[in-house]
Order: structure tokens, then sequence, then C-alpha cells
């Protein structure tokens, strides 16, 4: 592999560039995460699945990416598709490269947007992480999250290392899929609202503990969400799940705390008790000020020792 030269951004500005926020012209109908191709299975594909040639960037503080980096480690790929980490502060210039998590590997780039403006000349929408690079084609492949994760899932199958988890297996799609439509709303963009004022933010509270609720009582009779192995879905709610008490909840004005749940609090602790969950935690990238961590390496009691 060509090495490329180490080119950091300088620090954030904020005075001097301005705040980052999505510039969206009225009547402009294109999505928000623009970049929407999806990795192939053989060569006939624009994006054919091959080792070596994709890259992720990702950010630790970000819950989105954190699902693209999980499936990858579960799906065994660390040899196959590789992965670097962004700044965790940004200006108006986005996300950008720093000392920090060091700097872009692939292309020495400074700021992930030189990526955006590569593929994209005068690209004017949201620079975001995860964002999937082909290293063959010199271009952002996707920008789209729940995408990403699935075609790590499904399309490198035979590239995977030993020990490889399938988590979005065909018989059980129709159903993950199911609970994204039912947590997604309530739990992943639902936990922000819960945590503010006002009637909306009462009725976000309510709808997220029922939901808390619910999951704790059906997770006395399944280990993981789906059954006795770890699937996307598990991945989607995990990401909120262990952000909830050093994030959204860091002041405990939504509950008392995620223990409140037992059933569901052991379930989060037995997913990170995976080192897939693990090695693509940094709860430093992620905890706000002055809040108080649970004890994530407590003994969780579900399984056996070691799973």
């Amino acid at each position: 592999m060509t090495a490329v030269d180490t080119t950091f951004a300088s620090p954030v500005d904020v005075a001097a560039f301005g705040s980052y926020r999505i510039n969206r012209p009225v009547g402009d109908t294109r999505p928000t995460y623009r970049f929407v191709n999806r990795i192939g299975v053989d060569d006939s594909e624009v994006f054919p699945a091959r080792p070596g040639v994709f890259h992720i960037y990702a950010g630790w503080f970000c819950p989105w990416a954190q699902r693209t980096t999980i499936v990858r480690e579960l799906a065994a790929l660390q040899d196959v598709v590789s992965v670097s980490y962004v700044d965790g502060a940004r200006d108006a210039r986005g996300w950008a490269f720093r000392e920090t998590n060091g700097p872009d590997p692939v292309n020495g780039f400074a700021l992930l947007r030189d990526a955006y403006e590569a593929t994209e000349p005068g690209f004017d929408g949201h620079v975001s992480v995860p964002t999937l690079w082909s290293r063959a084609d010199n271009v952002v492949v996707s920008n789209n999250y729940r995408l990403i994760g699935i075609d790590l899932a499904t399309k490198f199958g035979e590239f995977a290392g030993p020990g490889a988890i399938d988590t979005y297996p065909l018989a059980l799609r129709a159903r993950i899929d199911d609970l994204d439509r039912w947590l997604g709303p309530v739990v992943n963009w639902g936990v922000n609202a819960a945590a503010g004022s006002g009637e909306p933010a009462e009725a976000a509270r309510r709808e997220l503990l029922g939901t808390f609720e619910e999951l704790d009582t059906q997770l006395t009779a399944s280990r993981y969400l789906l059954g006795d192995a770890i699937t996307e879905a598990d991945v989607r709610l995990w990401v909120t799940l262990v952000r909830f008490d050093v994030q959204a909840n860091a002041a405990r004005t939504i509950v008392s705390g995620l223990d409140a749940y037992p059933n569901l609090w052991a379930y989060a602790r037995d997913l990170y008790s995976h080192p897939a969950f693990q090695v693509t935690t940094r709860f430093e990238a992620f905890t706000s000020t002055g809040a108080t961590r649970p004890d994530w390496d407590a003994p969780h009691g579900r399984g056996n020792a070691g799973e």
C-alpha cells in the first residue's frame, strides 16, 4: 500500500469559520445522506466486494458510525475493510483529521469534506460519519449509515475471518427491520427529545420509558432481541443504550439510570462483554462533562461465561 502524506487540519475555530450546519435550500429534495451506492457481490457491480478496497471513515463519538464498526468486527472483516477516525470536534468545515485520532491513512486529507469534494466537486451537502470510501475508484461510495452496515454484514462473507457472525440473516431480516421501525423513532432518535422540557419532552419520555419496560419484559425470555444470536437489531439498540446514562440521561432527568430496568441493563452489559462492542467503544469520546459512568464491566449473569 502506498504511503500517504500526514496532513492535519488546524484546530477547531468557530469564531473564524462558524458553526457546522447542514444548508438545505428551500425546495432541495436531495437526501441528507446523499451517497447511497451499494456494495455488490461480484464484478458485474459498480462497487464489488473485494478485500483491501473499502475504507470506513468513522467517529468514536458517533452512534451511527459505531453501528458500522461493530458490524465490521462481528463480521470478522478487520483484514478486509479498513477504518480510521476523525476528530471529535468540528466547525463549519466539518469533521477533520487531527493528532487526537491520527491522519487520514488513505488519502492524506485534512478534512473529511475533501473526500466529498473529490467525489462531487462543489459538494454542498452533509459531511457525515460513517463514510465508506473506495480505494479502487477514489470516491465516496456511501454515507448512509444503515446501508453501509447492512452491506458489511451481507456482502463480504467469502472474505471474512474466523468466527464471523451473520448479523442480518435472511430469515430474520423482516423482524430486524420491524424492530427498527419501532425502536428507531422511540429510542435512537427519541432519547434526546426525552431529555428536554415541556409537553413534547414529557410525551417522548413516557414513550421511551414505556419501551424500556417492554424490552425489559421481553428480555426475560430471550438473551438477545431475536433469540440466542446477536443481530443487527441488537447493534442498533445498543449504541444508544451505551450512551444513555452519560449523555441524554447524564443528569438523571429521564430516569434514575438504565439499571432501573434490570434485564435491559444486564442485556446491555452482556453485549458489552463481547470484544466487538468493547473495542469499538471509547467512553471518553461521548461522555458528557461531569457524567457518572455506570459499571459496564459488572457481571451480567446472562449466557455462559466467555461466550
